[in-house]
């Protein structure tokens, strides 16, 4: 049974760093690529960050050169590296793979709130 637990969410301030985890269990992420979403109250849920199963990044226009994906296969787990924080960066973000067929599986999320 595929399982994504994201942890390390918080509140913080603006400029404040956060690093995100996401345990997976179930399946190998090394054989798959693995995202970060976030979803603001109100919004639609956006890629921030992905990673192959080769280790290629991409991210979101707006936290390039704050936020880093990374991954440690040996311990099952995706990191989301967060610097620099504004206050726009508030959301829930959510851990993300999708299977061979197709289909997409999520964790429950983890709030970041960037607040003074």
């Amino acid at each position: 049974q595929v399982q994504l637990v994201e942890s390390g969410g918080g509140l913080v301030q603006p400029g404040g760093s956060l690093r995100l985890s996401c345990v997976a269990s179930g399946f190998s992420i090394s054989r798959f690529a693995m995202s970060w979403y976030c979803q603001a109250p109100g919004k639609q849920r956006e890629l921030v960050a992905r990673i192959t199963n080769v280790g290629n990044t991409n991210n979101l226009d707006s936290v390039k050169g704050r936020f880093t994906i990374s991954r440690d296969n040996a311990k099952n787990t995706v990191y989301l590296q967060m610097n620099s924080l504004k206050t726009e960066d508030t959301a829930v973000y959510y851990c993300d793979t999708r299977s061979a067929v197709g289909k997409d599986y999520w964790g429950q999320g983890t709030q970041v709130t960037v607040s003074s």
